[in-house]
C-alpha cells in the first residue's frame, strides 16, 4: 500500500496524471478520467458545398480543353500568331536549336540546343542529321515533363524537305508530341 502511494506521488510530481481519482477496490488501482473529445459527425451537406469565390489553380486547363482565347494577330503576318505553344527549329552552320514559345510571352518556355554540353559530348557533329534527331528526342522528353503535348510547328517551305528537319519532326512525334493544335471551340452563351 505504501508503494502505491509513493508511485502515485512520484507520477503527480512529474505531471503524468491528470484529474485521476482512486477507485475503491481491493487492489487500489488508479483510473484516469480524462478522455479524448468526441469528434462531431460530418453532415452530408458540408461535403457538397462549393466555395462562392472559386479560384482556378490550373491556368492551362482552358488551353487543354481548347477553350482559351488564341491571339489571332494580323492575317498578313507570318508565321501566324494563333497558337498556345509554337515550336521554332533553327539550324545554323555550327549548331541546332529548338525552342517552344508560349503565346503570351516572347521568352521561350523550353529550349534545347547542341550548345548544351550534355548533348555536345555525345554527338560527333553538332549540326548533322544525328544532332537534329537528338535535339528532337531531348526536347520531346522535356515537353512531356512540362506537360506540353501539343504545339504548332510551321516549317519554312524550302527547308521542310531536308533530311535533318524530317528527322527532327519524326523524333518529336515518336516522343509523344503532336505538332498541331486543336481548333478553338466557341461556346455560345
Amino acid at each position: 500500500m505504501a508503494l502505491n502511494e509513493i508511485s502515485r506521488t512520484v507520477r503527480l510530481v512529474f505531471g503524468q496524471i491528470q484529474r485521476c481519482r482512486p477507485i475503491v477496490a481491493a487492489n487500489q488501482t488508479v483510473r484516469c478520467l480524462s478522455q479524448a473529445a468526441s469528434q462531431p459527425e460530418p453532415k452530408a451537406d458540408e461535403n457538397e458545398a462549393v466555395n462562392p469565390t472559386f479560384l482556378n489553380r490550373n491556368p492551362r486547363n482552358l488551353e487543354q480543353l481548347a477553350l482559351a482565347v488564341k491571339d489571332r494577330g494580323w492575317k498578313t503576318t507570318w508565321p501566324h500568331r494563333e497558337f498556345y505553344h509554337r515550336l521554332v527549329f533553327s539550324r545554323t552552320q555550327h549548331h541546332v536549336t529548338a525552342q517552344v514559345f508560349s503565346s503570351c510571352s516572347p521568352d521561350p518556355v523550353l529550349t534545347c540546343s547542341t550548345k548544351e554540353w550534355a548533348l555536345k559530348k555525345e554527338l560527333p557533329s553538332t549540326s548533322g542529321v544525328a544532332a537534329c534527331q537528338a535535339v528532337g528526342e531531348v526536347l520531346a522528353h522535356r515537353c512531356q515533363q512540362a506537360g506540353i503535348t501539343r504545339m504548332v510547328y510551321t516549317a519554312i517551305p524550302w527547308a521542310y524537305r531536308s533530311d535533318a528537319v524530317q528527322c527532327f519532326r519524326t523524333a518529336m512525334k515518336e516522343g509523344g508530341i503532336t505538332l498541331s493544335e486543336p481548333r478553338r471551340k466557341y461556346i455560345g452563351t
